[in-house]
């Protein structure tokens, strides 16, 4: 592929740049429908960007510029390899050359200046990072043992746990899948619930099981179960086991106790991955039994081999109107996403 870039600076700001694309049918699903994705550049990058057929001419900043310059050729390498672009994805991109390489949680490995983002894939699905703290959660994956994800609802950190485990199942690197959740909200009462265990207990598992299916064919995922090579469980039937060869997923972690939460992590075997996800401003524990989340938080962070990443409001990929609802409480409450404020202690 063949991109012609003209800088064409003006005497005085603003500066202009022209970009050429070569693949007309490319260019038409690079600037959106109805040149959305362009009008979503202008708005967040403040650059003009005027398309006729395959040229595009910026106007802005020299930094606006550069970034959506940076923009706009990462878009166009993500069509040339067969991907299809959303919104979603070009927010993302957005999202990361807004951010210095100094302000990425780990380096990202790639060509000084290239917009890389990182990236999941299965045979149903490819999941593209959509933000830094997103791009950097997937990248600790691929080199811990043990990865903490946590922050507010809607970031993405179950879903992209769940889905990196089964990436790992299709490579052959675990032979199996292991996904837990503490079934806090049912207490001692899930005796008192119709049905045999699974019955009780898959109404606190549903979110790890509609990333499955995302992920995989409805077929594959049935097969698994059935084998055991996919093993949803609460958290209590952790206790006594070794997990090796395997990608063992702990969600909603906030409500697990100092006990449940030390009790799960020294279950990690050979040749395992071990990812815990959270959010400690959303504890559902009785009043005054501290968070083992929390704690872990605060025991492990300098440990070589364990990786925390941390999402915020501003990192919130569902509906728009999520963030601003985190916002709203975290104003109310003064906890942090993170658990670094009055929560954490």
């Amino acid at each position: 592929m063949t991109r012609n870039l003209r800088s064409q600076p003006a005497p005085a700001n603003p500066a202009h740049l022209e970009l050429a694309f070569e693949d007309n049918r490319l260019v038409s699903q690079l600037y959106g429908e109805f040149d959305q994705n362009l009008a979503l550049l202008e708005q967040r990058l403040g650059v003009e960007a005027n398309s006729r057929g395959n040229h595009v001419m910026l106007r802005g900043n020299p930094q606006s510029i550069d970034q959506a310059r940076r923009a706009l050729e990462s878009l166009y390498d993500m069509l040339e390899e067969g991907k299809p672009v959303s919104i979603g994805d070009v927010d993302g991109v957005i999202r990361m050359v807004q951010t210095d390489d100094s302000q990425l949680s780990l380096p990202t490995l790639e060509k000084k200046g290239k917009v890389r983002m990182a990236q999941i894939a299965t045979r149903k699905a490819t999941i593209v990072a959509r933000n830094p703290a997103q791009d950097g959660y997937i990248r600790a994956m691929d080199r811990f043992e043990l990865v903490f994800g946590v922050g507010p609802a809607g970031t993405g950190k179950t879903y992209l746990a769940v889905a990196y485990a089964a990436t790992l199942l299709e490579r052959g690197e675990i032979s199996r899948i292991i996904l837990s959740r503490p079934a806090v909200e049912a207490g001692e009462r899930l005796g008192f619930l119709p049905g045999d265990m699974k019955e009780k207990v898959d109404p606190y598992l549903r979110p790890l099981y509609d990333a499955l299916y995302d992920m995989m064919q409805p077929e594959v995922v049935e097969r698994c179960i059935t084998s055991g090579a996919i093993e949803v469980a609460p958290l209590a039937f952790m206790r006594g086991r070794t997990l090796a060869n395997a990608a063992v997923i702990l969600d909603e972690a906030q409500n697990t106790t100092s006990m449940q939460m030390k009790m799960f992590l020294t279950r990690l075997g050979e040749n395992s991955r071990m990812i815990v996800t959270g959010d400690p401003t959303q504890v559902d524990l009785p009043r005054g039994e501290k968070s083992g989340l929390v704690e872990a938080l605060h025991l492990l962070s300098d440990i070589d081999g364990i990786h925390i990443s941390r999402f915020s409001d501003k990192d919130v990929v569902r509906h728009e109107l999520v963030a601003r609802i985190v916002r709203a409480y975290e104003g109310s409450t003064g906890k942090s996403p993170t658990g670094e404020g009055p929560l954490a202690v």
